[in-house]
């Protein structure tokens, strides 16, 4: 049995999740209090971040490259591509949510309103959150952008690429922060990926004092 050490608002711990889901890999799910630094996760990922995947040997594999293994290790379905263009567009993709739309939105809003308190770092940063409500809606038009050129976000088909972005946006839609009013395509994008039976255990996701917004689990948001 694979054990994923995660957190519930972790965008790469989520795409993990639904990569797993996708490929029928069982996963075992440890919440890990990053924050508390146990010297055993340390051991695993000196970096002291997740997700971290470890086998039933002990090998420990942590970040984005677990998506890629998963998809390597089990090939059905392909999720990184079939050619090399494919392959290069996806990655691309990825690297823009776990990268910029991290930067941009996900650390200004689940990061100021959630990780901060649990952290220690203090109040969080108006000026920042502020910023993230901005920012989220150049990201949705970006969505929007590629939805009408392609039937999913990299080309014809479900790719690590949508579940990147899923991943990041579902943590911003847990705390209510995605005005979906106002971005139709983006939002009929993302109630595709909400309704795969893959995303649905994190809609079932509950943070210890922190309920998710009112259409989170709701598939007719």
């Amino acid at each position: 049995m694979l054990t994923l050490y995660h957190l519930w608002l972790s965008p790469v711990s989520r795409a993990v999740r639904v990569v797993a889901a996708e490929k029928g890999v069982a996963i075992d799910l440890q919440v890990e209090p990053v924050w508390e630094r146990r010297p055993e996760f340390l051991a695993l990922n000196p970096a002291s971040d997740v997700p971290v995947l470890v086998d039933g040997d002990g090998f420990a594999l942590s970040g984005g490259a677990i998506a890629e293994y998963l998809d390597e290790t089990v090939p059905e379905p392909p999720l990184i591509g079939v050619d090399a263009l494919e392959r290069a567009e996806v990655r691309r993709l990825v690297a823009w949510f776990d990268g910029k739309f991290a930067h941009e939105v996900t650390d200004n809003l689940v990061g100021e309103k959630v990780m901060k308190r649990f952290l220690g770092f203090g109040e969080p940063d108006s000026a920042a959150i502020r910023a993230g409500h901005a920012n989220i809606r150049t990201h949705l038009d970006y969505i929007a952008f590629l939805i009408e050129r392609r039937s999913w976000l990299a080309g014809e088909r479900l790719s690590l690429a949508d579940i990147a972005a899923a991943a990041h946006i579902s943590c911003v839609d847990y705390l209510g922060d995605v005005p979906w009013a106002d971005h139709e395509a983006a939002k009929d994008w993302y109630a595709r990926i909400k309704s795969r039976p893959s995303f649905r255990p994190l809609l079932a996701d509950a943070i210890p004092g922190l309920a998710p917004s009112k259409v989170y689990a709701d598939l007719d948001f």
